[in-house]
């Protein structure tokens, strides 16, 4: 059996397919996509994380593909209709880097809290502006948490430990730990507003101009999802004007997201979607691709 690795994975990932009898594992990164058409032509498996883009055209280039894994949880760069339409299991490893997120999400939070950015970048350039830097505690905050899946639960379950008040808005569940409410009245309600949904059809530009009006004067919206939930113009008006106080992002709708008019502010804080690039995260993610991938062609 023969399985293609074509984005970087851990070192234990790679020793785990590398010692396991009955495969020939073979690692090439950065192909082009003809590059790739070529090379998975007589592979059953391929591994992938992000920067591989596993297209129809990809795929019917595939003549013994079985399973394809994504190192990770978003299916974005899988055409997985296609894949299914020809036999091909796909399967990702959804709670590997949900811990890594969770953090991300709470690090932005209180960056935005503290200004800590701006705090950075002013002191490096040789200014002392305590006195402009005055931030605002998370406790006693309420937290307006958009999907309660594994990563917003865990998100709720950090903050808690802050001393926050968590609503939540989930229209999948049914009970939670956490007062469940409408979109509208969530937006309403909270001081900080953190988004860990899907982006579909039914999610994309979730929150728009008619959202942002509902929010509370002085929010802050974090997003550690992805990017097209939110409608990135709108963003940039509410943010000039003041309706928000702060945004912090780690995904954007084009990645890189050059241009942007939203990096140009001072209360934007930007991250290039490193959500998940955590040592810890890559690790499990990697281990538990390999070890679906190997099952499924066991079987």
């Amino acid at each position: 059996m023969k399985i293609l690795v074509s984005d970087t994975l851990a070192p234990e990932a790679l020793e785990k397919l590398h010692s396991t009898e009955g495969f020939e594992v073979q690692v090439k990164t950065g192909m082009s996509p003809d590059e790739l058409k070529q090379v998975i032509r007589d592979k059953d498996a391929l591994i992938v994380r992000s920067a591989t883009k596993v297209t129809k055209e990809i795929l019917e280039s595939a003549e013994n593909l079985k399973v394809i894994a994504r190192a990770g949880v978003g299916l974005d760069n899988v055409d997985v209709e296609t894949a299914k339409s020809k036999g091909i299991q796909v399967v990702n490893t959804p709670g590997g880097t949900s811990i890594s997120v969770t953090e991300l999400a709470l690090a932005l939070m209180l960056a935005t809290a503290r200004h800590i950015p701006r705090a950075d970048l002013s002191l490096k350039k040789g200014l002392w502006e305590k006195k402009k830097l005055g931030g605002v505690e998370l406790y006693g905050k309420t937290l307006g948490i958009i999907g309660l899946g594994r990563i917003g639960s865990a998100v709720a379950e950090r903050a808690r430990a802050f001393g926050m008040k968590i609503i939540a808005y989930d229209p999948y569940v049914k009970e939670a730990a956490h007062r469940l409410v409408s979109l509208d009245e969530l937006l309403a309600d909270s001081d900080y507003v953190t988004i860990h949904i899907p982006l579909t059809a039914e999610t994309s530009n979730l929150l728009s101009k008619a959202q942002f009006d509902t929010m509370k004067t002085g929010a802050v919206l974090i997003n550690c999802a992805r990017g097209g939930i939110v409608d990135e113009e709108a963003l940039y008006e509410v943010l000039s004007n003041g309706k928000l106080r702060y945004a912090a992002f780690d995904v954007f709708k084009n990645e890189p997201p050059f241009p942007t008019k939203l990096l140009e502010l001072d209360n934007f804080i930007a991250t290039p979607h490193i959500g998940a690039s955590t040592r810890e995260g890559q690790v499990r993610v990697g281990v538990e691709a390999a070890e679906k991938v190997i099952q499924i062609l066991r079987r």
